[in-house]
């Protein structure tokens, strides 16, 4: 059932496996929310796994925090805007000329716009403030979703290649230093043997795993990769991302 529904299915056999394997479990278990195939899941438990990122000094210590737009990370995007925290996060899929939006819990309250609004991506677009990827503040923190994760710090997308392509133009542009905790909440279902996600030089490791039940720091002991390697770009991607050509050639300036 799932092969029909995985958009990126092809470019990584072994990848595509694990992730319908992934989505079956969530699916037959009961824990996924919703329809999980081709998707970062959304998962029963997502809010108490952003209650315990929230709980972290390392969290409460930030004032920016990036974030991908899933269901799956609503919680941790509400509980941000509550703490105060400025939020970006990426239009779904990086469809639109503009790549980003601009949560600001101080301009969404004068404009008298509650923080549930805004949670889920629908909201976000509606609400959310238009931005570049050269306008952005460095963030403090950087919460990505996940198909699966591994303690070793691997992490395993819809295949898109969204979040990697996001983290290696943060670091092209200086607004993601290599220290900055990349984190993702997930549940128990998807995390993996270490063997089953292998990590190349170009993947960005995990620094924590969140689930429901335990935060977990990984075992990683590779370095975050450099700027974004621009021959690794699949065609594809130029067709589907309006703005990358124009980036590319900007960054290409400097």
């Amino acid at each position: 059932m799932g092969m029909e529904k995985h958009r990126w299915s092809g470019r990584n056999r072994l990848k595509d496996n694990l992730r319908e394997e992934i989505w079956r479990k969530l699916e037959s278990s009961g824990t996924a929310i919703g329809d999980p195939w081709s998707k970062i899941p959304n998962f029963q438990g997502a809010q108490e796994a952003a209650f315990k990122l929230s709980e972290f000094d390392f969290w409460k210590a930030s004032r920016v925090v990036k974030s991908n737009p899933d269901r799956a990370q609503a919680w941790v995007r509400l509980y941000a805007l509550q703490d105060g925290k400025k939020i970006y996060t990426p239009v779904p899929e990086l469809t639109r000329d503009f790549p980003f939006l601009l949560l600001d819990p101080e301009i969404l309250e004068k404009r008298g716009i509650t923080f549930e609004e805004v949670m889920y991506s629908d909201g976000a677009m509606l609400h959310g403030q238009r931005v570049n990827f050269t306008e952005m503040e460095p963030m403090d923190i950087c919460v990505v979703g996940s198909v699966a994760a591994s303690i070793a710090g691997g992490r395993m997308g819809k295949g898109g290649g969204f979040a990697d392509l996001e983290m290696g133009i943060f670091r092209s542009i200086g607004t993601l230093s290599r220290t900055c905790p990349i984190v993702t909440t997930i549940s128990e279902i998807q995390i993996v043997e270490n063997a089953k996600i292998s990590l190349e030089a170009h993947d960005t490791p995990l620094d924590w795993i969140i689930t429901p039940e335990r935060a977990i720091k990984s075992q990683n002991t590779l370095p975050q990769p450099g700027p974004i390697d621009w021959n690794l770009m699949q065609e594809d991607q130029f067709l589907k991302i309006p703005f990358l050509r124009r980036l590319r050639e900007e960054l290409s300036r400097k």
